[in-house]
């Protein structure tokens, strides 16, 4: 499987000539969609969630199918049918040849004043586990862990302690667009050092198989 990072917490993955595409948010490229055969969305916030790459992306190729939570399938479902699947903790699904497992229930908690709304993760293959935004513990083996490494609802101490739990053989950024270049090598460092496994980043557009 090829991972190809994009920008902020979009990721795409490619297997067999077929294309995943996971969050293509409003931080993402415009055309972060387009080309993908199936299309994962975390949950509603429009860094992971913008409606405009999702209807191009759907537009282009009638074949493309949507996997998301209840309150992105909303506002999608009306226009595809048939072609938007709503999904939640526990389900499990194949989505254009990659098998997917769905973990987590809520956004991480930003301040106790803001309502905390739906997010699920993705286990693809079996192998690379997308949170979303949360620190969500699959609670089976993950390969590669992509994770959430700055956000206003986290720090450091938690995003350590999060890989020491979930104890992925590698671990790779998202959620990284609010970092700046100064921040970066401070991030690198810290995670290297104390998270327990081997900790990398990749700058959008770079691959790395899997």
């Amino acid at each position: 499987m090829k991972l190809t990072k994009r920008l902020h917490s979009c990721v795409q993955l490619e297997k067999d000539g077929r294309t995943l595409v996971i969050d293509p948010g409003a931080f993402s490229e415009p055309d972060a969609g387009l080309g993908a055969d199936a299309l994962l969305v975390t949950h509603e916030h429009p860094d992971h969630f913008e409606e405009g790459r999702l209807r191009a992306a759907l537009d282009a190729d009638p074949a493309v199918r949507l996997w998301t939570l209840r309150s992105v399938a909303e506002k999608l479902a009306p226009a595809y049918p048939g072609r938007v699947h709503t999904v939640g903790h526990g389900d499990a699904f194949t989505a254009a040849g990659f098998e997917v497992q769905v973990h987590g229930e809520l956004h991480a908690v930003i301040h106790p004043d803001i309502p905390r709304v739906t997010n699920v993760g993705f286990l693809v293959e079996g192998s690379l586990f997308h949170p979303g935004d949360a620190l969500t513990v699959p609670g089976v083996p993950v390969e590669t862990l992509m994770v959430p490494v700055h956000a206003p609802w986290n720090k450091v101490s938690e995003v350590i302690d999060y890989l020491r739990e979930v104890k992925p053989r590698r671990a790779l950024d998202i959620h990284d667009a609010y970092l700046s270049d100064i921040a970066r090598p401070i991030y690198d460092n810290v995670l290297g050092a104390l998270g327990g496994t081997d900790h990398g980043r990749l700058t959008a557009g770079d691959s790395a198989e899997l």
